[in-house]
């Protein structure tokens, strides 16, 4: 990694999730200085808390519905770059909570855009979306940037109508033509379903067999034929941060780009029971859940050429790879190991991954 992030300031929203924390303290190893915004963790683990992610950023845990604290909160942090976690992620959760869900997942954006617009400091916005924004027909071919958005669920049709409003307020208010003038950057990306050590969050593939694995119980799975890009956390937090380095400098990458696994990450649900139970040295052996009654999507598969040929990012860990990292955090944490040791250590292991790809 180079040496750009040292001393910027860098707000994050959504730093107590999974995906924020690991980007939090990334971020934090590379020497800047990060400001985080966001919702307590609501479940009894969380990476936040384990790894004391406070104790390493300028913690506000607050509302990103909260138009008028956000704006102050931004203005006093004094960011250069920003990125948007900050969400209601779960799909199942939206068929229960749907007017939280678009109050958070569309307004959030709208109310850190405004932010954003406001921020003399701030250069670089990227707000992360999902790969759930695409009008899913169940094609067996990756989607494409430029390919319909949608969304059959209140969750994955939120999240096509944040990436609507991000292209709004780029063209209306801070359009690329005009960045000479304005110096300001907005970028969308959507990444493949993200798994790694650490994750808790609730209604979750790989959290839920983990925790039935440490407490040898059987996996409760659902739809385990449905197939997804899985990739392991670091992989698309890399490319978050080599394309907030390139919209630093320049209009050209203000735009929205997906970022998935190799050909070999998209597997089946019940590919990847079998590789943990694997790793944690048990018997597959699963229950299909008999609550399967809300629609998911069986295929979903994105087409990451954009961000080979313009950006030269590509993915560097095997599916393999990735879900062995996994199995390693949450083993070593069960014997007691540190949250925050294991998340730098394998920080670490995929930077000097990194380098000797890129040697």
């Amino acid at each position: 990694m180079t040496s750009f992030w040292k001393d910027k300031n860098v707000f994050v929203t959504g730093h107590t999730g999974f995906k924020g924390g690991w980007l939090s303290l990334w971020l934090s190893t590379l020497g800047a200085k990060v400001t985080g915004y966001a919702l307590a963790p609501t479940t009894q683990y969380n990476l936040f808390s384990l790894a004391k992610i406070d104790s390493h950023v300028c913690s506000y845990i607050e509302d990103i519905r909260n138009l008028a604290f956000l704006k102050k909160t931004v203005v006093e942090s004094e960011p250069a770059i920003i990125f948007h976690l900050a969400a209601q992620p779960l799909v199942r959760a939206s068929y229960t909570y749907p007017v939280d869900t678009y109050a958070t997942n569309v307004m959030g954006t709208v109310n850190i855009l405004e932010a954003f617009r406001e921020a003399k400091t701030a250069k670089v916005l990227i707000n992360i979306t999902t790969d759930k924004c695409y009008d899913n027909k169940e094609w067996h071919w990756g989607y494409r940037e430029n390919d319909p958005l949608g969304g059959y669920d209140p969750y994955s049709s939120s999240k096509a109508c944040a990436e609507l409003v991000t292209a709004a307020y780029r063209s209306s208010y801070l359009n690329p033509v005009d960045w000479p003038i304005h110096q300001k950057a907005i970028a969308t990306v959507r990444a493949g379903n993200v798994f790694g050590g650490g994750d808790w969050s609730e209604d979750r593939l790989i959290p839920d067999v983990v925790m039935a694995l440490l407490e040898n119980k059987q996996p409760l799975i659902r739809h385990p034929k449905a197939v997804r890009p899985w990739q392991h956390v670091l992989e698309p937090l890399y490319g978050y941060l080599m394309l907030a380095e390139r919209m630093w400098d320049s209009s050209t990458y203000s735009d929205s780009w997906n970022f998935g696994p190799r050909e070999e990450g998209c597997k089946p649900v019940e590919y990847l029971v079998r590789e943990l139970c694997s790793g944690f040295g048990q018997q597959t052996n699963w229950v299909e859940s008999a609550d399967a009654s809300l629609h998911e999507a069986t295929f979903l598969k994105l087409d990451t050429s954009k961000v080979h040929s313009r950006l030269g990012w590509r993915p560097i860990l095997t599916l393999n790879q990735g879900l062995a990292l996994t199995t390693d955090w949450y083993k070593a944490w069960a014997k007691g190991a540190a949250p925050f040791n294991l998340t730098l250590d394998q920080i670490a292991f995929y930077t000097t991954q990194l380098e000797r790809e890129h040697a």
